[in-house]
């Protein structure tokens, strides 16, 4: 198969497993108008993208300008013309429709924010994890971290039909207004000063879940009320993010239902 230019094309097989990629200027133009939720915007350096650009950058969606190589790459038809979009795999929820969802269930919000989650397996692995925990909401931010791609769609199992998560332009604001809506925010860090079996999960909680690799930046550190580790007994000294928010997330169930 070869692409407009010439070139011959190869299909990338990890692209083909995200349907949620829009490729082309009309495509991707009749979705920024479209109103649909869209994750981001991804334009060949160089490409005369002026109106799409403006467009995204109009509905608030990230533009991110890189090699033609990668779109190449992301490329499932070989004629992208220079522009993919991603789009959201299900539609995102405001903060107030994650309180609500406290509210209907008569019970204290209990919300897990990502920070800086890049891989959709995670993130979607995570959401399974909170909606089987029975927490509110998930709270991501718009840049530099994955959204509801078809892959995290399916690493979640079917639980994001049922958990609303919430994307943010700024997660240190964000968790400034749930400080003020009653919230205590739980960083989850190997060096916090608060063991997992002490924290106070009982009240309104948020749990704050780092990347992989960095863990909590240290502005959205600074702004949490407490910074939680969880007790290691075997030779590696860590876990993966997903699997630390589920710990998390089953020690606030066990203090809210059985209390200490």
């Amino acid at each position: 198969m070869h692409n407009s230019n010439g070139k011959k094309f190869r299909p990338n097989r990890e692209a083909d497993e995200d349907n949620n990629l829009l490729e082309g200027r009309n495509a991707v133009t009749e979705l920024l108008r479209s109103g649909q939720d869209c994750d981001k915007v991804f334009v060949a350096q160089g490409a005369r993208m002026g109106d799409i650009i403006a467009l995204a950058k109009s509905r608030g969606v990230p533009v991110v300008e890189c090699d033609r190589r990668k779109l190449d790459g992301m490329s499932t038809t070989g004629n992208h013309q220079g522009v993919i979009a991603q789009a959201a795999a299900h539609a995102y929820a405001s903060l107030d429709d994650l309180f609500q969802n406290a509210a209907d269930k008569g019970e204290a919000p209990l919300f897990v924010i990502c920070d800086g989650i890049a891989d959709p397996h995670n993130l979607g692995a995570i959401i399974r994890s909170a909606e089987t925990a029975g927490a509110h909401g998930v709270i991501i931010p718009k840049r530099r971290a994955a959204g509801l791609t078809a892959v995290a769609a399916r690493a979640s199992a079917g639980a994001l039909a049922y958990m609303p998560v919430h994307k943010t332009v700024n997660l240190a604001g964000l968790i400034d207004e749930l400080k003020e809506r009653g919230v205590w925010v739980f960083g989850a860090e190997a060096d916090g000063t608060v063991g997992l079996y002490e924290a106070d999960f009982a009240g309104p909680t948020a749990i704050v879940i780092g990347s992989e690799g960095e863990g909590i930046s240290r502005l959205v550190r600074q702004k949490c009320d407490f910074i939680v580790s969880i007790p290691m007994r075997g030779k590696v000294n860590s876990l993966n993010a997903s699997n630390a928010a589920a710990v998390l997330l089953f020690e606030a169930v066990r203090r809210r239902t059985y209390g200490k």
